[in-house]
Parts: structure tokens; C-alpha cells; sequence
């Protein structure tokens, strides 16, 4: 049978950076069926890539992996469509509009505004939109009842990842540098800088942080992007966060072109398993719960249970969290693990406060 006709009756979004905000799940199934998935369905849902494509091996990979994974089990067939640039965002998303989708996922901030435009203009059209609030700061616009952010609070883990590499860090230095200066990427920068910065208070130390106003200006695997992880290699770095998607590709290729013993995080996704080209560098990896998040909010949707409250991923519901060490399992302090895990405990429970835009003020 077919999906009953979608609706689209929610009050407003609520603010992001409240205490009001949290996670919402899925929610179940309607009454009539009896699995989590509609018996038969003519309910479509699509995606769009931002410019690093569904192959970046990090958050549009995932994204795409959790579309895979809902459509699988409702049984259809998912429409995608990858951007090449911003310019590409508004056609592809009208493209989808046109052959009917009826839940479009859109991944990553960089896609917006075109995301809101959409939405305003189609209001019978459902929208997800991975690392976006989707308020009211479109054009003075309202919130929108029929557009799902997915956000995920990556400044804790990070945070976790700070701590881990500062303590690795036999220069003293450690660095980190962004795609674009949006704040789904300075919320791994910054926690991870505040993580640097408990680990000094913690053991008397001074390890600094740099990088934290460097950008590359896109999310493509690139010499601009080799040429900023060289800068900070050159100035003593010994770990490096890069975050915007395939840009740690590039940072891979600085650092074993250097010569030097420096240590790689990951962002998004478990790097060592998605790009292992550079297995021998990642100390661990931030992460970010994109393919269940995106996997629980099409599902819901296609239970005709879409909502427009934010899905929050935190280190509490395992949202984020970062990955084994891996290769590097020998090579941290042999107090490093119960020390993060005690970390995760007391971020969970509020006796350490990790700031970010999704967390009260």
C-alpha cells in the first residue's frame, strides 16, 4: 500500500544553542505496521552532495551510507546527486523536486541557504539537512516546518581528541586547519584547541595549539590543502586535525612527503578504515554519527513520522566519539585510554563543560 498523503502540521524549530535542544529520535512506526519499515511504499527520498562528493571518504560518504542503508530496508530506490560546485546546489535540488522526491537530504552547511529556499518554496516536500540549524536566518524567513536539521555536537569529541594529542605531542606543538570557516568545522577545531588546553591545566604543561584561523577555502584533497598541513608541519606541529572532508588526504600526502614522525586525526569517519592509504599516521579519528543519523531520519520519514525537531548527535547517545587508536595503540601513554574515558564521563554527567553553538551558553 501506499504511504498516507505527507503532512507537514509541527510547530517551529527551536533555537539552536538552548539547553532546550535534544536529541529526537525516531519515532515508531505508525500503529498499522509491524516492522520498522512500510510493508510497500512509494515514498522516495533523495540526496545532495556538497563539492566533495559521495566518495570524500568522510561526511558525504556517510550521509550516502545511511541513505543506502533506510532505502535498503524499506525496499526503494534512493535518487542521489553530486555537486561539483555551489553553483550546482539550487539545480540539483530543483532536479530532485522534479522527479518527485519526497524526502531530500541535503549534506553539509555548505548547502543552506539553497536547502531553506527549496524548502520555503515547497512545502510539501520533506528536507534533511546534515550540520545546519535550517532557522529563521534566511532571508528574515520562519522556520520551516518540513525541513529536519541533523547536527551533531563534534566539540566534545574533539575535545577528547585535543586531550589525546596533546598528550602524544613530543614538540609541544599540535595543529589543526578548516575546509571553510563554517561553524560545523570551527566546532572541531575549537574543541579540539579546548581539549589542548584541559590536558595543560591537567598536567602542567604548555602545548599550543596552531592553526585555528586557517582555512583552504573549499573541501577538495588539493596542493592548497597539502600546502597548509606543510606550513604547520614546518612550524613544529606533530599532530594534525585537518576538518573538511578529503583534506586529511592531503595532509597525509605533506606528511609522508616531509619525512617526519607526525601523527593524523581523522574527521567524520574512522579514516584508518575508510582511506587506509595512510593507516600508519591516524592516532584516531573524530567522529561523527552521520550514517545512523541520516539512516533513523529517513526511516521516520518514510513511516510518514518526519518531524521538524533537530536530530543532536553527543557523546551521551553516541552520537560522536572517536575512533581506536589503531596502529598507535603502542604508542600513547599507558594511562591515555582510562584518562579519555574518564573524560567522556564527566562531559556526559556535566562536570566538564565543552562549548559549542549546539550547547547552552
Amino acid at each position: 500500500m501506499s504511504i498516507p498523503t505527507r503532512k507537514t502540521t509541527l510547530g517551529g524549530l527551536a533555537l539552536i544553542g538552548t539547553s532546550a535542544l535534544v536529541l529526537a529520535g525516531c519515532a515508531a512506526a505508525p500503529e498499522t505496521s509491524t516492522s520498522s519499515a512500510p510493508e510497500a511504499t512509494d515514498f522516495l527520498p533523495c540526496m545532495v552532495s556538497d563539492s566533495g562528493g559521495f566518495e570524500d571518504k568522510s561526511f558525504n560518504q556517510l550521509g550516502y551510507e545511511g541513505l543506502v542503508e533506510a532505502s535498503d530496508a524499506i525496499g526503494v530506490k534512493p535518487i542521489t546527486v553530486e555537486s561539483n560546485a555551489e553553483t550546482d546546489f539550487n539545480p540539483n535540488i530543483q532536479s530532485l523536486i522534479d522527479q518527485g522526491c519526497d524526502l531530500i537530504v541535503t549534506v553539509g552547511f555548505a548547502l543552506s541557504a539553497a536547502t531553506l529556499e527549496a524548502a520555503d518554496a515547497n512545502p510539501d516536500v520533506e528536507f534533511a539537512l546534515i550540520d545546519d540549524a535550517a532557522d529563521a536566518d534566511f532571508d528574515g524567513a520562519p522556520d520551516f516546518d518540513n525541513t529536519k536539521p541533523i547536527l551533531f555536537d563534534t566539540a566534545q569529541a574533539a575535545f577528547m581528541a585535543g586531550y589525546a594529542a596533546a598528550d602524544y605531542s613530543t614538540t609541544g606543538i599540535v595543529g589543526t586547519f578548516g575546509g571553510q570557516e563554517f561553524p560545523t568545522v570551527t566546532i572541531f577545531m575549537q574543541g579540539y584547541a579546548d581539549g589542548v588546553t584541559y590536558y595543560n591545566e591537567q598536567k602542567g604543561t604548555d602545548v599550543q595549539t596552531i592553526g585555528l584561523d586557517t582555512f583552504t577555502g573549499g573541501f577538495e584533497a588539493n596542493d592548497t590543502a597539502k600546502t597548509t598541513a606543510t606550513n604547520l608541519i614546518e612550524q613544529g606541529a606533530d599532530v594534525i586535525l585537518p576538518v573538511g572532508g578529503p583534506i586529511f588526504q592531503s595532509a597525509g600526502a605533506a606528511i609522508t612527503d616531509s619525512g617526519k614522525d607526525v601523527a593524523l586525526l581523522g574527521a567524520d569517519a574512522d579514516v584508518y578504515d575508510t582511506f587506509p592509504q595512510y593507516d600508519s599516521l591516524y592516532l584516531t579519528s573524530v567522529l561523527k554519527g552521520i550514517k545512523a543519523g541520516v539512516s533513523d531520519v529517513v526511516t521516520a520519514a518514510a513511516n510518514d513520522d518526519f518531524d521538524n525537531t533537530p536530530y543532536i548527535g553527543n557523546l551521551e547517545n553516541d552520537g560522536v566519539g572517536i575512533a581506536p587508536f589503531h596502529d598507535f595503540e603502542d604508542k600513547v601513554s599507558a594511562d591515555l585510554q582510562s584518562e579519555l574515558d574518564a573524560i567522556k564521563a564527566d562531559i556526559i554527567s556535566g562536570d566538564i563543560t565543552v562549548k559549542s553553538y549546539l550547547s547552552a551558553s
